[in-house]
């Protein structure tokens, strides 16, 4: 059984244990953990029928696995996440692995490995650190800790030579096309694709040193996709429960599912194979990026975002984050199957589009803002003529009469650039009746709310914020970069006159994204802008609950003179979620 052990200070090391193994404070213990957090004699790992428990002694900080305090805990499987005082222990691999000895003399007289960890009892809970001066001592062998990030270490002697595998493959096939005097640029991405298929076929009958323990079709596959595809992102874009891939470094890829990360099992072979794929990625596209551009912004074919960046400002390799594009395109009836609003807001919402209100669409990174973006934009009627504005296009607007418009990094001189703030006021020159920008960062907010007030009511943007206020802010702020030299009460002003409701987005910490306000903005008020909050999300220890405040907007008796039936009781609705997926479990007017 393997364990990877990770320390307040970043360090890391792998143990393989063997049962029972002993972790504690006192010298004697398999594992040392010097720290006042740590009992004498902590808690054993055990073995029991085949399988493999952790046992706490009874310590006074306790054991955590997964979460929660336990005795007995398990049986434990891979990825289980064990704390011990200040030690995270992830389960890597629960079969027997013999591991190599260090490539270091030194005389065996010891048979157990035994790492010990000091820490500074007077240094606050939160800030604790350990000193610089751990160490290891395997067999007899003093060595200092490593931190290098080039220590890495694979769960598995078996991994090791399956990725030694692939990287051998990948070598002869591109030895065997160079051999070949393929100019690879100019073929295309089938003709290459078969031809790479084909060598790696004849490579593989010959080979005599792969073991039988490979699948040699999954080898084959693994190299091919990493050779004329992009590797072990292949099938991670194919899930579609999969929302989000981070690649920290060739060996260490995350996932976002549900809202909540994970890390895969899945590596590239080497560094040279991720630059690889994010070659592939950009060169189709005009993109580059080298040493003196080590980072880029780029898209898929099938629309799904993608930033890459490299050394020398990547410090532990090649980084690529990939923010996938739905192919389903959603609705408002899921967003309330899901939990993220209740049925009222939802009518609300409809309202406010079908009305032409100016809304923002605030929330901090990941929290849902494009999504609801694009769900709202369907509600505009299909006569209308829009305009939508994007840094990287993620909308799907099914309008007939729909012009998108992408901004444009400079060029490779530095030349050519188009901004989002060109694009919001070239659409002021296209008759729009809308305008939806899908995030404003800049200057751009400006323009946007300039067209807001004159005569393109019913437009819509999102932006970064955590909350109705910080969105505020950050309009302030956004506009100030302009340099249009307006005094501060005059923003304010401006955003009051131009904006009619601010959306809260926000992500909770066990991934779900809620709409947790829905707030008015009024007039200026001692030269401050005036909020009311008409809807909110209410959080309770194991639930929460979508609560109307019972206040009209101003545009009620509006909307009720150009003939909508609209039900009082939307803005007295209480509905509780349920704990387990967040839908609703009870619905009542308060």
């Amino acid at each position: 059984m393997q364990i990877d052990v990770r320390f307040e200070d970043g360090r890391e090391t792998l143990l393989t244990l063997t049962f029972p193994y002993r972790v504690g404070r006192a010298k004697d213990m398999n594992f040392v953990i010097k720290s006042w957090r740590v009992a004498k004699h902590h808690a054993n790992f055990i073995q029991r029928e085949g399988a493999v428990y952790i046992e706490d002694q009874g310590a006074l900080a306790g054991t955590l696995l997964n979460g929660e305090r336990v005795h007995l805990g398990g049986p434990l499987k891979v990825r289980d996440e064990i704390i011990i005082g200040p030690c995270l222990m992830t389960i890597v691999s629960l079969e027997e692995v013999v591991i190599n000895p260090p490539a270091v003399a030194y005389e065996q007289t010891q048979p157990s490995l035994v790492t010990q960890v000091q820490e500074s009892a007077a240094v606050p809970l939160c800030k604790q650190a350990f000193r610089r001066d751990g160490f290891i001592q395997e067999n007899g062998l003093y060595a200092k800790a490593q931190k290098s990030h080039e220590g890495y270490r694979l769960s598995s002697q078996r991994q090791q030579r399956e990725i030694a595998h692939r990287q051998r493959l990948h070598s002869s096939v591109l030895e065997r096309l160079d051999l070949r005097r393929r100019n690879i640029a100019e073929m295309s991405d089938e003709a290459l694709r078969s031809e790479v298929e084909a060598i790696l076929d004849k490579i593989l009958e010959q080979d005599v040193e792969i073991e039988a323990e490979f699948d040699r079709a999954q080898l084959k596959q693994a190299v091919l996709d990493e050779a004329v595809g992009l590797g072990p992102l292949e099938p991670l874009l194919k899930d579609a429960s999969i929302t989000e891939i981070m690649v920290n470094r060739f060996d260490e890829i995350y996932i976002e599912r549900k809202g909540l990360l994970e890390k895969t099992s899945t590596v590239f072979s080497s560094e040279k194979a991720v630059l690889g794929v994010i070659d592939r990625i950009v060169a189709p596209i005009g993109r580059r990026i080298d040493e003196s551009s080590p980072m880029v912004d780029a898209r898929l074919p099938d629309g799904s975002r993608v930033n890459a960046v490299i050394a020398p400002i990547a410090l532990k390799g090649a980084s690529l984050t990939i923010r996938k594009f739905a192919q389903h395109r959603p609705q408002m009836q899921e967003l309330i199957d899901l939990g993220s609003l209740d049925y009222a807001m939802a009518s609300f919402l409809d309202l406010c589009v079908k009305y032409r209100m100016n809304m923002i669409i605030s929330g901090g990174t990941g929290s849902g803002k494009t999504t609801l973006l694009n769900i709202l934009s369907h509600c505009i009627p299909d006569n209308e003529r829009i305009v939508t504005i994007e840094d990287a296009a993620e909308l799907r607007l099914n309008h007939s009469h729909l012009v998108s418009l992408e901004a444009r990094p400079a060029n490779m001189e530095g030349k050519g650039a188009v901004l989002i703030r060109d694009l919001v006021r070239n659409a002021l020159r296209m008759r729009p009746d809308r305008i939806i920008v899908g995030e404003c960062r800049g200057a751009e907010a400006f323009d946007m709310l300039m067209a807001m007030n004159t005569g393109h009511e019913g437009s819509l943007t999102t932006l970064h914020a955590n909350s109705t206020r910080d969105a505020l802010s950050r309009l302030e702020t956004m506009i100030m970069t302009a340099n249009m030299d307006l005094p501060l009460h005059a923003i304010r002003e401006h955003i009051a006159n131009s904006i009619h409701f601010i959306v809260q987005q926000t992500r909770l910490s066990n991934g779900k994204r809620v709409i947790s306000s829905i707030a008015e903005v009024g007039g200026l008020e001692s030269g401050v802008i005036k909020t009311q909050e008409l809807f909110v999300y209410e959080r309770t220890k194991h639930t929460g609950a979508f609560v109307g405040k019972g206040i009209f907007p101003s545009a009620f008796e509006q909307w009720r003179e150009a003939g909508e039936s609209i039900d009082m009781d939307l803005f007295n609705q209480r509905t509780v979620l349920a704990s387990s997926e967040g839908r609703t479990l009870s619905s009542s007017a308060s």
